[in-house]
């Protein structure tokens, strides 16, 4: 009743890593680029009132925080990813 589909049948584990290689390289050079964007265009200008907060209190500024936030975000992804192309390379 229940038949192999032949998609399934032909995936192989060279076919596997080049899958996952294609896919975390994506994620890294996006994370890359995402971290770049952040870096340049979110923090906060010269123009901004940033410079009127005190140093203890400048994670309540808005555009502070967004910036400190993706700051993160893109960060993390990009350690992560690379942290799975090691792996892929060295364990497969």
């Amino acid at each position: 009743m229940f038949t192999k589909s032949p998609v399934h049948a032909n995936i192989t584990a060279e076919n596997m890593t080049a899958i996952l290689y294609i896919i975390t390289c994506s994620v890294f050079l996006t994370a890359i680029a995402g971290h770049i964007y952040v870096k340049l265009r979110l923090r906060p200008g010269d123009d901004s009132d940033f410079d009127d907060y005190y140093h203890e209190f400048e994670d309540q500024h808005a555009g502070f925080a967004r910036y400190e936030k993706w700051s993160r975000i893109t960060f993390a992804a990009a350690v992560v990813s690379a942290l799975v192309l090691f792996v892929i390379t060295v364990a497969l």
